[in-house]
């Protein structure tokens, strides 16, 4: 096993490896930018070294060099950034480090959505249409003829990041420019790979995810599935396992196309074969991500297997010590929802800033990923990501309970964050019930009456906010009380 691991990574997910590391005796490297000196991977880790190169974490070959210069054996790239990079798992694997993840052979045919719809359709596969290419930066007067033969509506997509940074929805051939534009520049600062392709979209479906792990000796198991259909401008806001929108015969199905699927392409390390699923039932392969994913606590809750750990045992050469897939099936429901520092009131707008008060719930099954803590800085060069809340039930009654519970007992005072979004969201009928699909959170799910008890506390909170604006809470003496008169004009004569 690895002596030493560095982490090509920040934020709530650099915690989240070092925590494991700990446990397995690893001594860790952390690296950080000027702006997240204060984040608590920084102070955790047992070595932490400035960044200090063009590019930041996207800069392949200055994470490398701090690697071999640190001394480490291993680098775990965590989910963006590098962690789908072709050519830094390639100076990895010539160095002699090794990648936490699957290596370059698995990610080279899977990184390319294309390539891989078109190896998934041959093997008798459903898909959407797509385009049978991707464009480039250069390539946007290419569109708009593959974009007719599609049809609108469609989606652009990365070919690093599927449905997630990098994605837009087109809804008429007027956008279709703009929306490449903002696709390919988010692509860009995200994966360091402007390459789009096109995608029929289809309005209300279901995502759904199957966990993989697999090791270099042909052992292959799935963990379930999960659910992530509640999106906000492609943004999963609120995960689940299993999915609430399948049968159990549609459960067995996903999981048999996920395990025929990463035997075909030869999948190693923890990897996710990702669905959707419209409203007549059919299921279409959209993608596998080479990484592990935001929403692996999810599987982890259901499995009790910690997803880490198993990375880093299989790319030091173990094997699985699963006897069977029944050793590692879900138990439970699991939920997810991502804490963000971005202000409701205004659309969402990101909102860094200085925490001044941090408090996360506890209690049976309930978990908290986060690189915050009271005092700490949120950084406005990141993503806003600033905390996962993860809860476990026997059911799913049990676990949305328990979610609106710990939810309420968040605190984060200093700086907006997607809370009441949170926990509006939650408390809609078509949650509660389970029943929801990609069009939930843009007008196609049902909506929660207003509650008077809910309306209350938000008329209180009003005025208490209107108050503290408009007051300094700052006590003073007025000016013309520091002479002393007042206290001579009501003085008793002796």
């Amino acid at each position: 096993m690895f002596e030493k691991l560095l982490i090509a990574n920040r934020g709530e997910i650099a915690v989240r490896i070092i925590r494991t590391c700990r446990e397995m005796g690893i001594a860790t490297v952390a690296l950080y930018e000027a702006d997240d000196r204060d984040s608590l991977h920084v102070r955790l880790a047992d070595e932490a070294y400035r960044l200090d190169a063009p590019g930041g974490f996207l800069n392949a070959r200055a994470v490398l060099d701090m690697a071999l210069q640190k001394g480490a054996q291993a680098v775990h790239p965590g989910y963006g950034f590098l962690a789908e990079s072709q050519d830094f798992i390639a100076l990895c694997e010539a160095a002699g480090i090794a990648f936490i993840g699957p290596p370059l052979r698995v990610v080279q045919p899977v990184t390319d959505r294309v390539a891989a719809l078109n190896r998934a359709r041959e093997a008798g596969f459903r898909t959407v249409d797509y385009s049978p290419r991707t464009f480039g930066p250069d390539e946007v007067d290419a569109l708009p003829a593959a974009a007719q033969a599609i049809g609108y509506p469609l989606m652009v997509k990365s070919v690093r990041g599927g449905r997630g940074p990098g994605s837009r929805w087109v809804r008429s051939a007027g956008g279709l420019e703009r929306a490449v534009r903002q696709a390919q520049a988010e692509a860009q600062a995200v994966f360091d790979d402007q390459r789009v392709y096109l995608e029929k979209a289809l309005p209300s479906v279901h995502q759904i995810g199957v966990q993989i792990l697999a090791d270099r000796h042909g052992n292959v198991f799935h963990l379930g599935e999960r659910e992530g259909s509640l999106l906000y401008v492609n943004r999963k806001l609120v995960e689940e396992a299993p999915a609430p929108s399948l049968s159990p015969a549609q459960r067995e199905q996903l999981w048999d196309d996920a395990l025929r699927l990463a035997r075909r392409f030869g999948l190693e390390n923890a990897c996710t074969v990702e669905f959707i699923v419209d409203g007549q039932d059919r299921a279409y392969f959209t993608e596998i991500k080479t990484r592990i994913q935001t929403e692996h606590p999810l599987v982890e809750m259901l499995t009790r297997v910690d997803l880490v750990r198993q990375q880093m045992l299989i790319a030091a050469g173990e094997r699985l010590a699963f006897g069977s897939q029944a050793d590692v099936l879900p138990r439970g429901w699991a939920i997810q929802c991502r804490i963000t520092a971005e202000d409701p009131w205004h659309r969402l707008m990101p909102s860094p800033g200085r925490l001044d008060m941090v408090r996360f719930p506890g209690g049976p099954d309930v978990r908290s990923d986060t690189y915050v803590y009271s005092g700490a800085v949120v950084p406005s060069t990141y993503s806003p990501l600033i905390a996962k809340l993860i809860v476990w039930g026997d059911d799913r009654p049990t676990a949305v309970a328990r979610l609106k519970r710990a939810l309420s007992e968040v605190v984060m005072l200093g700086v907006a964050t997607n809370l009441p979004v949170l926990q509006e969201i939650i408390s809609r009928p078509g949650f509660e019930s389970g029943q929801y699909d990609t069009s939930h959170l843009t007008g196609g799910g049902p909506g929660a009456p207003p509650d008077p008890q809910y309306l209350s506390d938000l008329a209180a909170a009003v005025a208490i906010y209107t108050m503290r604006r408009n007051q300094s809470f700052r006590p003073t003496v007025p000016d013309r009380l520091h002479s002393g008169w007042h206290r001579d004009a009501r003085r008793l004569p002796r």
